[in-house]
C-alpha cells in the first residue's frame, strides 16, 4: 500500500534537494532553448520520482509536494506543474526499457513527446510519429491531426506505385503525402450526390479540404483545363505539393475504383508533365479518390503504370474502417517499413 508523505519527511527533503541540484546544474534557463538537454532533465526527474516511490513506498502526494517545492524555488519558471511532473514520470516509464526510442525522443520538443506517448500506445506507432516529426518538422497541431486521422495506419495501408515510378529520394515523402483514406466529414451533402457536387463541396470547404490533404498542399484550381489535339480535358482538382515540388492531380469518383481510371490519370499526368510542369519541378503525381475500392484490383491496375499514382477512398466519418485493422502488416513488416521510412531521404540529404 502506497503511503502519503509529509514535506518534513527526511527522505523527501533530500529528494527535493537532489532534484533542485539537477535543475540548477543544468542551468535551466538556458535549457529552455536547448531541447535535448531539457528532455534529458525531464527524463531524470521522471526516473527519480519512480525510483523514490519504489524505494520508500511513496504515494501520489510525492508529485504534488515536489511540484510545490520546485515552483516555490523557481518562481515564474514553467514546467514543474503537478500534471507535467506526472508526464515526466509516465515518459520515463514508457521508454526506459526501449533502447531504440530513447535516443529519438530528444530530437523533438517536450510537448510533441507528450502528445505521442499519451495518444499512441504502440511503440511502432510512436516510432513512426517521432521519425516523421523529426524529418518533416511537424508542428504540434499538425502532429495531433495526423494521429487523430490515423496517418500511421493509412501509411501502412496506402496503395501507390511510387516505388516503381519515383526516384528513391522522393518515394517516402510521396507515400506520406497520400493517405489510404480521406475524411470528408466536413461536407454537407445530401444522401444522393454526384461527382460534381462532391467536387463543389470540397472547393466550397477548401480550407478544410487542404487541411485533410496535408499542410504542404496548395490549391491551383478545379476543372483544370488541358488541351490536346484541339480537344479539352478537365482535371477535377489540381494541387501543388511544396516539399515534393510536384503538381498533384486529383480525380474524384463517387463509386468504386475501376481499372480504366488509372489509364485516364496516366494521360493527365503525361500532359501535365509536358505542358504545365516547370523545368525545376518534379514529375506530377495523381491521386484517384473513390468511395470504395478492391485492394487487389488496385494492385493490378497500378502494377504496370509508368506514372506515379495513388488510389484512396473517402469517408464521411472519422474512424478507420474496422475491417482495415485485419489488413495491417505484421509487426516484423511494420518494423521493416519504419526502418526504410526515412533511410533513403537520409542518404540523399
Amino acid at each position: 500500500m502506497k503511503k502519503e508523505i509529509s514535506t518534513i519527511d527526511e527522505n523527501f527533503t533530500k529528494f527535493v534537494k537532489d532534484i533542485k541540484t539537477k535543475i540548477l546544474s543544468s542551468q535551466y534557463e538556458a535549457l529552455k532553448a536547448v531541447n535535448k538537454e531539457l528532455i534529458n532533465l525531464y527524463w531524470e526527474i521522471g526516473k527519480n520520482i519512480v525510483e523514490k516511490q519504489e524505494k520508500y513506498g511513496w504515494g501520489k502526494s510525492v508529485v504534488q509536494n515536489l511540484s510545490y517545492e520546485l515552483q516555490k524555488e523557481f518562481v515564474g519558471v514553467k514546467g514543474f506543474s503537478i500534471q507535467n511532473l506526472w508526464n515526466m514520470r509516465q515518459f520515463y516509464l514508457e521508454y526506459y526499457k526501449n533502447e531504440k526510442l530513447q535516443p529519438m525522443v530528444g530530437e523533438i520538443s517536450w510537448t510533441k513527446n507528450v502528445v505521442i506517448f499519451q495518444k499512441c500506445k504502440d511503440n511502432l506507432e510512436r516510432e513512426f510519429y517521432i521519425k516523421t516529426t523529426i524529418k518533416f518538422g511537424m508542428t504540434k497541431d499538425v502532429l495531433i491531426n495526423h494521429i487523430e486521422n490515423k496517418s500511421y495506419e493509412k501509411f501502412l495501408l496506402n496503395q501507390t506505385n511510387f516505388d516503381n515510378t519515383l526516384v528513391e529520394k522522393y518515394q517516402h515523402q510521396a507515400k506520406l503525402a497520400v493517405k489510404d483514406e480521406y475524411n470528408f466529414d466536413f461536407l454537407e451533402l445530401s444522401n444522393e450526390y454526384n461527382e460534381r457536387e462532391l467536387e463543389i463541396g470540397l472547393i466550397n470547404k477548401i480550407r478544410e479540404f487542404l487541411n485533410e490533404m496535408g499542410s504542404d498542399f496548395a490549391f491551383l484550381g478545379n476543372q483544370y483545363k488541358l488541351e490536346v489535339d484541339d480537344e479539352e480535358y478537365f482535371i477535377d482538382i489540381l494541387l501543388y505539393h511544396r516539399r515534393l515540388k510536384s503538381l498533384i492531380a486529383i480525380e474524384l469518383k463517387i463509386g468504386k475504383f475501376k481499372p480504366e481510371y488509372d489509364g485516364k490519370m496516366n494521360f493527365y499526368l503525361s500532359v501535365l508533365n509536358d505542358t504545365i510542369k516547370l523545368p525545376d519541378e518534379n514529375p506530377s503525381i495523381g491521386i484517384i479518390i473513390c468511395k470504395e475500392k478492391k485492394r487487389t484490383t488496385v494492385e493490378y491496375s497500378l502494377k504496370e503504370s509508368n506514372q506515379p499514382i495513388g488510389v484512396a477512398t473517402y469517408k464521411l466519418t472519422e474512424s478507420l474502417p474496422y475491417e482495415f485493422k485485419d489488413l495491417l502488416p505484421t509487426p516484423n513488416e511494420i518494423i521493416q517499413r519504419l526502418e526504410n521510412l526515412l533511410e533513403s531521404e537520409k542518404n540523399n540529404d
